[in-house]
């Protein structure tokens, strides 16, 4: 059993769930951000065009904090790249397709965003980002396993 456990709580899953949680950060401020803007120009809800943004922000951390610091692929040749990012940009968007999922279905379909949760009194955080954040769980388990077993499966072939 201790053997089970060492195999998937180890340093690269630790590392991993830190920069997933920054990554997830990043997503949920860019998100809150272009959502406080869009809503206030244009008086629509346009929760979709956000977390489309939002996506592609955190994409782009969690390349290089993945290539780098969880899955140490160092290389930075172009045949390595070449297979890299399509990989990496291609399981991101199967994850953005359940996130952009769940957000029509939640936020728009069933209007959760008139809900929200007070937070020890001190604040409260909406249904649109209570939504996100259930989603992003969900996202950050999915993009483990595509990039641990299939974007960087070969790291220590490619690294120089």
């Amino acid at each position: 059993m201790k053997e089970r456990i060492k195999k998937f709580i180890n340093k690269e899953t630790i590392i991993y769930l830190v920069f997933g949680v920054l990554t997830t950060v990043v997503n949920l401020v860019v998100f809150k951000i272009f959502d406080v803007i869009f809503t206030s120009v244009t008086n629509t809800d346009l929760t979709l065009l956000t977390n489309f943004i939002a996506w592609v922000a955190a994409v782009v951390f969690a390349y290089v904090t993945n290539k780098l610091w969880v899955f140490e692929s160092k290389s930075w040749k172009i045949s390595v790249l070449k297979k890299e990012i399509p990989s990496f940009v291609g399981a991101r968007v199967l994850t953005l397709g359940i996130e952009q999922l769940g957000l029509l279905i939640f936020i728009t379909w069933l209007g959760f965003e008139k809900y929200s949760l007070d937070v020890f009194g001190i604040f409260s955080v909406g249904g649109k980002m209570l939504v996100k954040a259930g989603l992003a769980v969900i996202v950050v388990v999915t993009n483990y396993v595509l990039s641990k077993f299939i974007i960087f499966k070969n790291k220590d072939k490619e690294r120089t």
